[in-house]
Order: C-alpha cells, then sequence, then structure tokens
C-alpha cells in the first residue's frame, strides 16, 4: 500500500500537531510518577518543550504560508498554495507544478532539491 500524498504545508501541520498530542501525553505520563518529584517535573518538562516545539513549527509554517504562491487547480478550479516546483493540490491532491519542463512527467519530490535539477 502506497503512502497517501499530501501537500508540504499539510504535512508539515500535521507534524505540528503530532507533536502537540506527544507533548501531552508525555506531560500525562508524568501523572503516574507523582511520588518521584524528581522523574515528575522530568516528564512534564520533556512534554512542554514538545509543546512549545509544536508552536514554533506552527508559527514557522504560518509565516512560510504567506510567502507561498498561489495557483488555481486545474483540476478542482481551488486555490492552493505551492511550496517549491512541485507540490500536489491541497483539496484533491493532484501533482502541480510551476516547471514547465516537468509538465507530464511522473510526480516527484526531488525535483525540489537543487541539487537533483542540476545533475539532470
Amino acid at each position: 500500500m502506497a503512502k497517501k500524498k499530501s501537500s508540504k504545508i499539510n504535512n508539515i501541520r500535521t507534524f505540528a500537531l503530532s507533536l502537540l498530542f506527544i507533548g501531552f501525553i508525555i506531560m500525562y505520563g508524568g501523572v503516574f510518577f507523582r511520588e518521584h518529584k524528581i522523574v515528575m517535573t522530568l516528564f512534564m518538562l520533556v512534554g512542554f518543550l514538545a509543546i512549545i516545539g509544536s508552536t514554533v513549527v506552527y508559527f514557522w509554517i504560518g509565516m512560510l504560508s504567506t510567502k507561498t504562491i498561489q495557483v488555481v487547480c486545474p483540476t478542482c478550479n481551488k486555490t492552493t498554495k505551492m511550496l517549491g516546483k512541485v507540490d500536489i493540490c491541497m483539496y484533491c491532491n493532484e501533482p502541480l507544478t510551476l516547471d514547465a519542463s516537468l509538465e507530464g512527467k511522473e510526480f516527484d519530490e526531488k525535483y525540489n532539491s537543487k541539487r537533483e535539477t542540476k545533475r539532470t
């Protein structure tokens, strides 16, 4: 079974959300060590750092999202944001590209790599 493709912005947002829940789970794990104050404090601190990390990632992707190029998807006719040369529509998962030389080619994230495009 192939991994379902998603836009880069949605992937980063999903990572930030999972980091938030992981932080809550770690902090909740500290409750089981109420008798050991040091261990409980350590769990709470690590969970708090995960939540702060999630906040930083959300802030970063929000700032990055304001600078992205908005294009209209030819399939669903909705406006979507693109990061890099190739990306996927946020709504219908249609591969999109800004580079005319990549039109018609199989979708590959490697097209966004500067090293990979210099070799080709």
